[in-house]
């Protein structure tokens, strides 16, 4: 398994992912839509602004994640840090709407309310099937 071209492929494909936060000892998981920017190895997702994902992350910016496949296990998981982009949702919005058909409808919806946010993460562990899995590691 090529794990490298086997991760792009599904950063590509997915659209989905199960973003999983934590305080108090205490997880809490969410499903959001997501785009993977190659260029600058950074996950990127949107949330409104004051909601209860966005304090839990600004308490504790540790989170993991898994994709969320819809055909099939083939997923890709990680462990990372989460930060407010410097960038803006108007500035990527092109992107996501290219990979998930009727974003631009969230993208309207969300307005000035809707912040781009980035998961940093070194290594991600890639699974095709039941014993098919491999580590990826982004640090050159």
């Amino acid at each position: 398994m090529n794990t490298e071209q086997e991760f792009m492929r599904m950063m590509d494909i997915q659209t989905e992912l199960a973003l999983a936060t934590s305080i108090h000892d205490q997880p809490n998981v969410r499903i959001v839509n997501f785009y993977y920017d190659k260029d600058v190895k950074v996950l990127m997702f949107t949330s409104f602004a004051h909601n209860s994902k966005v304090k839990e992350m600004e308490e504790n910016p540790n989170v993991a994640f898994t994709t969320v496949p819809h055909e099939g296990t083939q997923h890709i998981k990680a462990k990372g840090k989460v930060r407010r982009s410097r960038r803006t949702v108007a500035e990527v919005a092109e992107l996501f709407n290219q990979k998930i058909p009727g974003y631009h409808e969230v993208i309207e919806l969300g307005g000035e309310a809707l912040v781009l946010y980035e998961i940093i993460f070194d290594s991600a562990m890639v699974t095709l099937e039941l014993g098919q899995a491999g580590r990826y590691s982004l640090v050159d």
